[in-house]
Order: C-alpha cells, then structure tokens, then sequence
C-alpha cells in the first residue's frame, strides 16, 4: 500500500492536472498585460493615498512609532498576498480570490467575499477622489471650487479611461507607479542630503536627535502605535490588486511570482523607510492630518515649487487608486454575476474586453462620495476610511482562509501545491486571521468613526444575509449555464 502510494506521489508532479474548477467569469478577457504592468502595477497597489496623504495625520498621532506599525502591517501584507499568489499558480483567475472563494467553500462565501471587496473598494474609491479634491485645493486658484466638485470632475475622467480598454489601463497604471515611486525616491534622496548637510528645515537641525529630544520611538505611548494599525492596514489595501491581473496576463507563472516577491523590499524602503525619515527632518507633532508629510518637508525646505510638484504626485496616487478600483471591482463583479450572485448587467463585457457593467456599478456608489463631500467635505476621508478598513480586513482573511482550505485538499492529496508556495502553512494562515481579528478589537477600542463601524457589523451581515436569500435560487442555475456555454467556446476560442 505504501509503495503504491509512493509511486503515486511521485507522478503527481509530473502530470500536474489542471484544475477540475472553471470559472465562467475568466472567459472573454484578452491577455493584453504584459510583464512590466503587472510589476508596476504590484509596486503601485502598495504606494498609494494611504502613505501619501494618510501618513500625516498618524505621524501627529503616533510620532516615529508609526514605522514600527508600517513594518508589522507590512508583514502581514506580504504573507496575504503571497498566499493569494500560490492560489494564482493553482488557478489563475480574474476573479481572483472571488473565484477562489467559490472552489473551496461554495457560493455562499464566493458571496460574502465578493461583496465586501466591492464594499472596500466602492468606500475606498470616495476615499480617493476625496483625497483629489483635498490635494487640489493645495493650489490657491482652485480654493474657491466646492470639494464636491472636484470630487465629481475625478470620477469622471477616471471612469471615461478605465471603459476604453485593458491595455490603456496596464499602461497608465505603469506610468502612475512610475511616478509615485520615481517621486519617492527623489524625495528621499534629498531628505538623505539634508541629513548628511545638516541643512534646516523650518528652524530645526535634520537627525537622530529629533526622534530622542522629542520623546523617543514612542511619544505618546505604545497604545497610540496600535490605535494607527488600522489605519496603516488601508494604506497597504491594494496588494492584493496583484492578483486579479492574474486571468488577462500571459504568462502568470512566471510573471506573478517576481512581481510577488518585489512587495516585502519595497514596503521596507517606502513605508519604513520614508517615516523614519519623516521623523528625522521635523519633530513628529510638525505634522498634521490636513497636509500631505511630503509636502510639509519640501514647502519648508526653501523651494516653494517643491511641495507643489509633491502635491501634483500625491493626487497622481489618488487618481491611480481610483483608477485601480474601478478595475478590480469589474473583474470582481463579473465572476460573481456569472454564478448569479451579482446582478446580470455587472456581468456584460464591450467589444474591447472590458467589464464595464460592474465598473459602472462602483462608480455610482463613488457618486455618492461625491454627496458625501458635499454634505461633510472635512469628514468624508475619515469616515470612508473605516469603512474600507472592514472591507479590507475581510478580503484578507478570506483569502487566508482560501489558502488554509487549499492547503489542507494538497496535504490529503486532492491538489497540488504549486512550487512558489506561502511559507509555513497552516500557522502563516492562522497567525495572520489572529492578527486581523485584532484589528477589529483596537478599531472598537479608538472608539468614534472606528467604534461605529464596528457597530455597524450587525448591519453588513444582515445585508449580506438578505442579500444571499435573494439571489441563491439562481445561482446554481446561472453558473452551471455559464460553465457549459464557456467549456463549448473554449476550444475555440484556444485556437483563435
């Protein structure tokens, strides 16, 4: 019995099968990204508003210590979305973790994980453009313009773009993260020079002694390091975008892992490395939630063009993020509407391969933001914040949880694990669901926007159940139509 197992186990690797889940929603893409997008594209869902914008505001609440926060959020990214990574190479999908979702734990969690995507990114999308709205107003001629405004004129030319083609979308994503890393490196070059001259910025010698003369790593105290997690958490919301470029690129196996594997180095140079050197430039409490940190160094750093130019890269991230979210919301919403759990028009595709049903549907939920910036423009960031943190925090750990399944169908034999794997499984995954359940306990304990939503929980899952009792009677049907009308094109469409 052993030796047959044994020779078993030894042609597995061999055969490789492909996997027996279809996903009628990956069909009717074009694999129009090529290797440069998806890598740019990688970087660009980890530098986002969240550093640019959001780092502000920590830094004056948490003081250096918000670079410990960055390291360890940082951490837990990359497990997530190296995790989501091996479950590409099992089965690349545009659907992505969606589509994951409904092969290991069935529709009712493909259900569940769709919907809170849609919900971080459809919350995250009025973060974004209120973040244009705020960066525009930096420049004295568009103040008197109402926030609302600006608000509606982003959504607009981000929308236009992201119909007219996949390929115009992997270009101007490059090009965006082209500019928010190429802008990060140029700033920390000259914050390292004006370590290295001693050259004053705003009156105060640039070093070390900033941190300790001001009250350490920890100013105001380890608790308020932790109140920032969530926060920081959104910051790295968009890694896991990585993985729904899976199912329109060529040849992920072999793109999807180098792109992967650059997040960890990247998030160490960026993130921790841009706030320790926030916090040696200015004292931590310099800082303020109106104003981009960047910005606060280069305007006081005597070249008055510098904190603009800063300010038109900020926005640029803005308009990126937006730009992303409409995107994977799309993927997203297709593969859901292709089972019958999202409604039918999210599911229609142009002529030019792009989902623009479920594209349409996220912006309009973002015109809300647009009210939402009319009716409280000085808390529109915060309070959507929150509620992208909720959406975040469940995408993260359905994907942890998909890839606890997986791994426990490859250790019984069903499946096997592709050689780029996530180390440490099965305690990676739990280790990570441990600390994404902290989240929510230190969102309840920073009470105000965050105690809110946290009450407001009971509200998404009642929606979520009444959700599902309206649309589980055709789910079924709908999926089983779609997987036979797409394994009797496939052939086809293999051979053209």
């Amino acid at each position: 019995m052993s030796e047959q197992h044994l020779r078993t186990a030894e042609r597995q690797p061999e055969q490789r099968p492909a996997p027996q889940h279809v996903d009628a929603g990956d069909a009717g893409y074009s694999k129009a990204l090529k290797s440069r997008h998806v890598n740019m594209i990688a970087i660009g869902g980890a530098i986002g508003t969240g550093l640019f914008l959001g780092a502000g505001g920590r830094l004056a609440g948490a003081g250096p210590s918000l670079a410990v926060a960055y390291a360890v959020c940082g951490v837990f990214a990359f497990l997530v979305v190296r995790a989501l990574g091996e479950l590409v190479l099992h089965r690349p999908s545009s659907g992505a973790f969606v589509s994951y979702a409904r092969e290991f734990l069935g529709e009712k969690g493909a259900f569940v994980a769709g919907w809170m995507y849609f919900l971080n990114w459809a919350t995250t999308g009025i973060a974004d453009i209120t973040a244009v709205a705020t960066y525009t107003h930096y420049w004295g001629m568009f103040s008197d313009i109402p926030q609302w405004v600006i608000a509606l004129i982003a959504l607009a030319v981000v929308l236009s773009v992201n119909l007219i083609s996949v390929k115009i979308f992997g270009e101007l994503e490059f090009w965006f993260a082209i500019v928010k890393v190429g802008a990060l490196v140029v700033f920390m070059l000259i914050g390292i020079f004006l370590l290295v001259t001693q050259h004053p910025v705003a009156g105060h010698s640039p070093g070390p002694s900033l941190i300790t003369d001001n009250g350490g790593i920890f100013p105001t105290g380890t608790l308020a390091m932790l109140l920032v997690v969530q926060g920081v958490v959104f910051a790295y919301a968009s890694v896991e975008l990585v993985g729904v470029t899976a199912g329109e690129t060529a040849e992920p196996e072999k793109v999807m892992p180098k792109a992967i594997n650059s997040i960890m180095w990247r998030v160490g140079v960026f993130y921790v490395g841009s706030v320790v050197l926030l916090t040696m430039l200015l004292p931590w409490n310099a800082y303020s939630a109106d104003e981009s940190p960047f910005v606060t160094v280069l305007s006081n750093v005597g070249v008055p063009a510098a904190g603009g130019v800063m300010n038109l890269v900020v926005l640029t991230a803005a308009m990126s993020s937006l730009n992303s979210g409409l995107y994977s919301t799309g993927r997203i919403l297709r593969s859901m509407a292709m089972s019958g759990s999202a409604p039918r028009f999210t599911g229609v595709m142009s002529r030019s391969h792009v989902p623009y049903g479920g594209i349409l549907l996220t912006s309009g939920v973002c015109v809300l933001g647009v009210g939402l910036n009319y009716v409280v423009p000085s808390e529109a960031f915060e309070i959507v914040l929150n509620f992208a943190a909720i959406g975040i925090l469940s995408t993260w750990a359905m994907i942890m949880l998909c890839h606890l399944l997986f791994w426990r169908k490859a250790k019984a034999g069903q499946l096997v694990r592709p050689g780029y794997r996530l180390p440490g499984s099965p305690w990676t995954e739990i280790v990570t669901l441990v600390f994404l359940a902290m989240v929510l306990v230190l969102m309840w304990a920073d009470g105000g926007a965050g105690r809110t939503t946290i009450l407001s929980l009971p509200l998404i899952v009642a929606a979520l159940v009444g959700g599902w009792f309206l649309v589980r009677g055709r789910v079924g049907t709908v999926r089983d139509a779609a997987e036979r009308a797409n394994a009797a094109g496939t052939h086809h469409t293999d051979n053209t």
